[in-house]
């Protein structure tokens, strides 16, 4: 039952919206200002860099944490070779807390987009998805700092996550392979016979990790359109609010139209008898 209550329990973990929490805790509905997102991004936006960085770290964590503790009780921590059977399940706790992120039922089953969460998970399943992970750290980086847009950024990142992961474990299989070979007397050296004994490929890691770059391309459809409209805001642009958005429930003050300068003057017009 281990397996079962960890993929439960990270879906409930992954369900907790912080950045909506931390928009309540300062005045603001996320879902109604800015891109109407939930997540840090438009967080920071709104309340300053300070709150994105916040929020990034709690959506991080409610990936890493089931992630790391289901590896961990299950012995799994540090090993690239995981049994295909205990590798699904592994996975499957990964997949339930991005979902919980994305489609969290406290709020209508929507959510945020998965980028911050998806990559504290990676980070939990070590070292199997956490080097890929770290690879697409790297792409999101590259690609903020060349063009300053946050969603071209996860894109980028998301989509390159499925070749870090086949890279990565393709590079451990060619590791075990010369090491057998090396091993090995020159009749034993043959292809097949190297293949049967280094089966593994990584190819259930490979798998999801396609699936989740694509759950995040998903997400990110609105900020597609808006970047081929040239209207996606750059990182550190902050979100203009209006005065209700900014203070909700107090209405803004209507100034007074100024007196009227120049030109006729209206006179009033006598009372009749």
């Amino acid at each position: 039952m281990f397996w079962p209550l960890a993929v439960i329990a990270a879906f409930l973990i992954g369900s907790i919206p912080f950045g909506y929490l931390l928009g309540k805790a300062n005045g603001i509905d996320l879902r109604t200002v800015g891109s109407k997102n939930i997540g840090a991004t438009n967080l920071g936006r709104m309340l300053g860099s300070r709150w994105f960085f916040v929020c990034f770290l709690l959506d991080m964590a409610k990936g890493f944490v089931p992630a790391f503790i289901a590896g961990h009780r299950a012995g799994l921590i540090g090993e690239l070779a995981v049994p295909p059977g205990q590798a699904a399940w592994w996975l499957a706790v990964l997949v339930a807390a991005v979902l919980g992120h994305m489609f969290t039922p406290w709020l209508g089953f929507k959510g945020g987009k998965g980028v911050a969460t998806g990559l504290g998970a990676l980070l939990g399943i070590f070292p199997a998805l956490a080097l890929p992970g770290i690879g697409s750290l790297v792409v999101f980086l590259m690609v903020l700092a060349l063009w300053r847009y946050v969603s071209a950024a996860s894109i980028a990142a998301a989509l390159a996550l499925p070749l870090w992961t086949w890279y990565a474990h393709a590079q451990f299989r060619n590791l075990r392979e010369q090491d057998l070979i090396a091993r090995s007397g020159p009749g034993q050296r043959e292809a097949d016979a190297v293949t049967l004994v280094v089966p593994y490929m990584g190819w259930p890691f490979v798998a999801v990790a396609a699936v989740m770059g694509l759950l995040v391309v998903y997400k990110h459809r609105p900020n597609i359109e808006r970047l081929f409209n040239r209207t996606e805001p750059r990182l550190g642009d902050r979100a203009h609010r209006t005065p209700d958005e900014a203070f909700p429930g107090v209405a803004p003050e209507t100034p007074e139209k100024p007196p009227q300068s120049g030109g006729a003057q209206s006179t009033p017009t006598p009372p009749k008898d």
